[in-house]
């Protein structure tokens, strides 16, 4: 291999390959005399190429269903002797996976289930189908776990009831009023433990998309001397704080309209080819006779194949400038295709936010 060649990162779908399948049935297979491995592996690899991560995940979950035989009650027996053994934090999602689909009729066994196999593999995605079938007795449960003495049940009660979650439905029901989630939401709001903050965090973030206000009288009445409460509330704010929005700008302590003077804004080099690298430089001087908590983000509005263009906020820094105070700023960013994002050539306009209000801007051309 030569030195400008790397080696691609594996697909995300192969976290179950045969390896990991065969793993799972021989660790099954050990605890229960009943269990077919063979049977599992047929089902289990059917198509597999095909498949993509989700697919094998439920797929896998059906195929521990179709080789062990006897009650859901048993099953979860076995199941929760195999936790521990997966030992890998996606994989293990399939056990959550495997009560979302047979334990329709055992709500109670699938709530301890779900509280157990959590700790291996978050059952973020399992619980929302109890949510939707028992709304009210599923949230019920789910407001306990938020006080649960293990972070990764904490971590489930705000993440499975958020409205919008990635890779999962959205809760319609939460996206029109998010109020029944607000006693999971006081009970994780100075959470000791960064994995449920984060988890708070987006959650809260979701419901800033749909009611904006609602978010911020609630963050507004909470204790910002607690730093593990102003950690939520700032990354809970982001998307607000990105389109400049007064309040969320004023939660966070910033002092309002930047009062600021541009001494230079420079992108270099002006012109790249897709998978060079651009630099960001700027002086900011201040034009205020206080001191200033500033928020200073950039934006690229991306040139889209059909020649207009898509604008993305990027977090930049955040400072105290002193009155007459100067900042200098730099930052650098590679331009390369991502699987969420494609370039396209054209002339990329960027802009210098300082608190929600662009301040300058530049650009670089993209080559074809």
């Amino acid at each position: 291999m030569t030195e400008d060649q790397t080696l691609a990162a594996p697909a995300l779908k192969e976290i179950f390959d045969r390896e990991r399948l065969r793993h799972i049935a021989t660790e099954t297979a050990s605890i229960s005399a009943a269990f077919d491995a063979e049977k599992f592996m047929a089902l289990a690899t059917a198509n597999l190429d095909d498949l993509g991560i989700m697919q094998r995940l439920r797929q896998t979950a059906t195929s521990l269903h179709g080789a062990l035989p006897g009650s859901f009650e048993n099953a979860v027996d076995v199941l929760h002797e195999l936790a521990p053994r997966i030992q890998h934090g996606f994989a293990s999602i399939v056990l959550s996976e495997y009560v979302a689909l047979y334990g329709k009729g055992h709500f109670d066994l699938s709530m301890q289930a779900l509280s157990y196999f959590t700790r291996f593999g978050s059952a973020e995605f399992a619980i929302r189908h109890f949510l939707a079938r028992d709304f009210d007795g599923t949230l019920q449960v789910m407001r306990g776990w938020a006080l649960d003495e293990n972070e990764h049940v904490r971590r489930l009660a705000s993440e499975g009831s958020r409205p919008r979650l990635p890779w999962s439905f959205q809760l319609k029901q939460l996206i029109k009023d998010p109020s029944p989630t607000a006693p999971i939401l006081e009970a994780l709001r100075c959470d000791p433990s960064l994995y449920v903050r984060k988890s708070v965090a987006n959650h809260l973030n979701d419901i800033s998309k749909d009611h904006p206000d609602r978010v911020i009288d609630r963050v507004s009445a909470w204790d910002m001397e607690d730093r593990n409460t102003a950690w939520i509330v700032k990354h809970a704010l982001r998307t607000m704080i990105k389109k400049g929005d007064p309040r969320a700008l004023g939660a966070i302590g910033t002092t309002g309209k930047p009062m600021v003077r541009v001494e230079t804004f420079a992108i270099q080099p002006a012109a790249i080819l897709l998978g060079g690298r651009i630099t960001l430089k700027a002086n900011i001087a201040s034009t205020a006779e206080t001191v200033q908590q500033l928020v200073v983000d950039y934006a690229v509005h991306y040139v889209k194949k059909s020649g207009g263009s898509s604008k993305k906020v990027f977090k930049l820094k955040e400072i105290n400038l002193a009155p007459g105070g100067q900042k200098e700023l730099s930052i650098s960013q590679a331009v390369r295709d991502f699987t969420t994002r494609k370039h396209y050539p054209g002339h990329h306009l960027i802009e210098l936010i300082v608190n929600g209000e662009t301040v300058a801007e530049g650009g670089f051309e993209l080559k074809g």
